[in-house]
């Protein structure tokens, strides 16, 4: 059990770090400039659509808040602490990705570079990233906690893609030396997929009877 709480702490402290990271970065676009960063890689009649700018500055701000909330939802110590603050961060958690996050990232992936394998990519990653908030919600509602915890791992996986993609963005260009275009269609992928893929062999491994055990 003691190892098991050091490296879940040392986890949700890397995903703090890298949240606060997350922060320098989305601050400079409510600038509303155009020639910043991500922005310039889009042509001038994609940056002037009403339908990108919307859903582009609605998807950095709430992804980045969903993020930060997540690291709150799974420290057992507050959850027990704090029952009601953590019911009420849930929901806005959920709601933000069912309402914001993951519609203007759908809106988006119609945008992204990379051709119809970056498109068909970035759009599953937001169908389900919203399906399975979804059922996480319902669970919740029905008072299957079990299935709760386990439903809202797979969801904060997905959330956290935008961790993995940059990391495995840099792991595949300084490791491997892989093409710009290779590492992006690789990355739009495996950001999420292999992410679920690790919350599942969490879950296998009882991780959230684990969470559930300290929680109740």
């Amino acid at each position: 059990m003691r190892l098991y709480r050091v490296s879940s702490t040392l986890f949700l402290l890397s995903i703090a770090a890298f949240t606060l990271l997350m922060l320098t970065k989305v601050i400079p676009y409510l600038s509303f400039e155009s020639e910043i960063d991500f922005l310039t890689t889009k042509t001038d009649r994609v940056l002037t659509r009403n339908d990108f700018q919307a859903a582009f500055y609605v998807h950095i701000l709430s992804s980045w808040w969903v993020m930060c909330i997540g690291i709150f939802q799974f420290v057992p110590a507050l959850v027990k602490k704090y029952p009601q603050l953590h019911r009420t961060l849930g929901k806005v958690y959920v709601f933000s990705i069912l309402i914001l996050a993951a519609p203007s990232g759908l809106v988006l992936a119609w945008y992204a570079n990379g051709g119809l394998p970056a498109k068909v990519g970035f759009s599953l990653q937001c169908v389900v990233w919203w399906l399975c908030t979804w059922v996480a919600w319902r669970e919740i509602t029905r008072q299957q906690w079990q299935q709760h915890v386990e439903w809202m791992m797979r969801s904060y996986g997905v959330t956290l893609a935008a961790l993995s993609l940059r990391v495995g963005s840099y792991g595949m260009v300084y490791l491997f030396h892989t093409k710009p275009i290779e590492t992006y269609l690789t990355v739009t992928w495996l950001s999420w997929v292999g992410n679920l893929i690790i919350v599942e062999v969490l879950i296998y491994n009882n991780l959230a009877k684990n969470l559930l055990k300290y929680i109740r």
